[in-house]
């Protein structure tokens, strides 16, 4: 099997550009040939993978979540169905936390070296792909926002700095959701939809299934027109979320799950996809059953599957 290394060098303060020829030798003990490739720019990945994904047997990639949704795009946009081996190397990494892939990156190559895959679901919003999250509202433009330096320097405290420096005002906003016969109409302050364990560094969904056809729903409610008490409330709510889970967020919180939603809320609001800038306005999140085959830790060798 031929296999396409592709890394975005500044990504997770540039190590990965650091041990490039280690994790070449690594690969070249697994696949029959490992070609090389090193983005300069955003947008870039998406567009390779898209036009080389055919020709390869396995995209091996390293970066933070944001080159995991580039990687994703490219994939999905090629209609092909390559193996996918991934290297953390970013901020957060919340999805590597989901699927158990170590962040040191010897470890991780050992996992893609093994050679067990499995499918995993991803998500689908206004005909583009996310792996793990679609969030609209506080503190979600900070993963987008964040200056790579203060990434750099500060690590996944830059994301904190930004939220607080831009989204402390808490703006409220609409939102209808309708999906697998529910509806939730209110006002919020944050809303997500969640494939995963790990958001924001936080496992605040540890029921969260990536296989299991379904996603979990979470809308903080607020008042319209608030005031100071009810946006500390909120405040509380969205931090009592984050740090006790998705089923602890208390009576402000709403929840749902399913496969398929609608959402309509004003064009003011920006979605956020896997941590990148996403669509404004109205929206549908559709989950894609076992979408990307992904080479992950093995969890029982009695059940072993090798990628072919």
């Amino acid at each position: 099997m031929n296999c396409l290394f592709i890394y975005n060098p500044v990504s997770g303060k540039g190590k990965i550009a650091k041990i490039e020829g280690k994790i070449v030798q690594m690969l070249g003990r697994a696949f029959e040939q490992v070609d090389v490739y090193a983005t300069k720019g955003p947008g870039e990945m998406t567009r390779v993978v898209a036009e080389r994904a055919g020709g390869y047997g396995a995209i091996v990639f390293a970066g933070g979540d944001g080159t995991f949704n580039e990687v994703l795009q490219g994939v999905c946009e090629s209609g092909a169905d390559p193996v996918l081996g991934y290297i953390p190397g970013g901020t957060v990494n919340d999805i590597a936390h989901s699927l158990h892939i170590p962040r040191d990156p010897e470890k991780a190559l050992s996992v893609i070296c093994g050679g067990y895959s499995e499918r995993f679901d991803c998500m689908r919003a206004n005909g583009r792909y996310a792996m793990y999250v679609v969030t609209a509202g506080a503190f979600t433009s900070a993963t987008y926002n964040a200056a790579q330096t203060q990434k750099k320097r500060f690590g996944r405290l830059a994301y904190g700095f930004e939220g607080l420096r831009k989204n402390m005002h808490f703006d409220v906003f609409p939102v209808r959701v309708q999906g697998d016969g529910q509806a939730i109409e209110t006002h919020t302050v944050l809303i997500l939809f969640i494939n995963g364990q790990y958001v924001a560094g936080m496992h605040c969904n540890r029921r969260g299934n990536l296989q299991d056809g379904s996603i979990e729903v979470a809308v903080v409610r607020q008042k319209a027109h608030p005031k100071f008490f009810a946006k500390a409330r909120a405040l509380f709510t969205v931090a009592r979320l984050f740090l006790f889970g998705y089923r602890h967020g208390g009576k402000n919180v709403l929840r749902t799950q399913g496969s398929h939603f609608t959402i309509e809320t004003e064009e003011s609001v920006v979605w956020n996809f896997d941590g990148e800038r996403g669509t404004p306005g109205k929206i549908a999140v559709d989950v894609l059953p076992a979408k990307v085959r992904m080479l992950v830790p093995e969890p029982n060798k009695s059940k072993k599957k090798r990628a072919e």
